[in-house]
């Protein structure tokens, strides 16, 4: 078995190497459920209203809410957002600073039509983007994406007359709705008896808000980091192994009990147990499944990219396990069409329907902590019981044109494996795995290994860029 302190951990000389330009100056990248760029070349005023207004013209009456992380361009997005939202004619809810999992809350809370998020989620601070929600409070389905993709190319606005002009309301109350559907899912007196102590690294994110609130709710000693949602980040805006090293450090120096660590808009979850070791992001999701599949049974969904431990996991409770492609609409869709109980992705994304269908790192938070409760046991003894395994992710150099053919190609040099086209190829061992995709901005090719130890997963990925060099 792996090396817990590596398991499933994308450490430094594991992250993928720039190659190339990220993002064209003039060209936002956009996805089904958003867009992102970077601001003021390939992210500009005038390209969120367009997007926003394309989105508003399909809903269905009722208002649209509207939220940002801390990055200081949101303001400026937000503003040009509100007045042309309420110019086409629809009224807007401002929620100001939120995470995206509370804007997913008050969408069903206030009946609304959608919801924007303005947020680049874990991008550098230059980036900026826009996340839309429907009216079921989750991020868009490919299908409405596409609808909304199509409108914003066509580029037409409806503009409203003077008598149609939507208004603008404050939300005075943001956060109270989604710290109660949080509590509500785990035993809160319980975790308020054993005072836990946890470091927080919000990392001058919109998790800050509610993080503080929530954790003190549950009667911990909160030493924030971070704590001003202004965008500043303290260092890179992933919670990866590299960006929370510092933070480590923090958590091993003062004696606590766990550390926490936040991406900007709070829909991602790493931890750090009491050492000051970075357990990871793959491992918020399986600690949540195995602390929820011991209470309640049902299926669970993940992402083809996710490391295996929640599959292991529930073979180990006998519920149905369900993987889709990359990408948190394709697990959404998948969890509602399986009634799942619990679902996410290995990025640190827990999404419990009890709470909103949105990745959310409060309810991870929670759920970590009323599972050491429970346990009366330390986070590095709960890491140490989850199956073993070590991630390696790395890049390929591959022209678009070429990635059919060198798909096929993988296919037959890794006879021996289980293949599956679902999202790439992904091939399948009984005690590892390889995933090959391409990359929707640039050149390559991004592959992911897990095994159950670092050198295996590592001999994959060459072995792969090997048989794909020789075409």
């Amino acid at each position: 078995m792996g090396d817990p302190a590596v398991r499933a951990t994308p450490f430094p000389e594991n992250r993928w190497p720039v190659v190339g330009p990220v993002i064209a100056n003039t060209e936002p990248i956009i996805s089904v459920s958003g867009l992102r760029g970077i601001v003021g070349q390939s992210l500009t005023p005038e390209v969120a209203v367009r997007y926003a207004c394309a989105f508003a013209a399909d809903l269905p009456p009722g208002p649209i809410v509207v939220s940002r992380d801390g990055r200081p361009s949101g303001r400026i997005i937000a503003d040009a957002l509100r007045s042309a939202l309420a110019a086409v004619g629809r009224r807007v809810l401002d929620a100001n600073i939120a995470a995206t999992p509370t804007l997913g809350v008050l969408v069903r809370r206030h009946k609304a039509a959608g919801g924007i998020q303005i947020s680049a989620s874990h991008n550098p601070p230059e980036y900026n983007g826009l996340k839309l929600f429907s009216a079921k409070g989750r991020v868009l389905s490919a299908s409405d994406g596409e609808d909304v993709l199509e409108r914003y190319r066509n580029g037409d606005i409806a503009w409203a007359a003077h008598k149609q002009i939507g208004d603008v309301e404050p939300l005075t109350d943001t956060m109270s709705d989604h710290c109660a559907l949080v509590l509500g899912c785990v035993d809160a007196q319980r975790i308020r008896r054993r005072q836990f102590r946890v470091v927080l690294d919000s990392n001058h994110g919109a998790g800050s808000l509610l993080g503080r609130r929530l954790l003190e709710e549950l009667g911990c000693d909160v030493t924030l980091l971070g704590g001003e949602p202004d965008g500043h980040f303290s260092h890179r805006a992933e919670p990866t192994a590299e960006g929370c090293i510092a933070v480590c450090r923090r958590v091993k120096a003062m004696d606590v009990d766990v550390g926490f660590c936040q991406d900007p808009d709070a829909d991602r979850l790493a931890v750090i147990d009491e050492a000051g070791r970075y357990i990871g992001e793959e491992c918020t999701l399986a600690l949540c499944l195995d602390h929820v599949l011991s209470k309640r049974k049902g299926a669970i969904v993940t992402n083809c990219a996710t490391s295996r431990m929640a599959e292991d996991l529930a073979g180990k409770y006998n519920v149905p396990f369900f993987r889709t492609p990359v990408g948190e609409a394709n697990v959404v869709d998948t969890m509602l069409a399986q009634n799942a109980v619990f679902g996410g992705e290995g990025n640190g994304g827990p999404i419990d329907p009890r709470v909103t269908y949105v990745r959310d790192s409060f309810i991870g938070m929670a759920l970590i902590l009323d599972y050491l409760a429970e346990r009366q046991l330390t986070v590095s003894q709960v890491a140490a019981e989850l199956p073993q395994y070590a991630i390696q992710k790395t890049t390929i150099p591959l022209d678009r044109d070429q990635v059919p053919a060198a798909l096929d190609k993988l296919e037959q040099h890794f006879a021996d494996a289980q293949p599956d086209r679902m999202d790439g190829l992904r091939l399948d061992w009984p005690n590892k795995w390889l995933l090959i995709r391409a990359s929707n901005t640039e050149p390559i090719v991004r592959a992911i290994a897990e095994a159950e130890s670092i050198g295996e997963a590592k001999r994959l990925c060459e072995e792969a860029a090997d048989a794909i060099r020789q075409r």
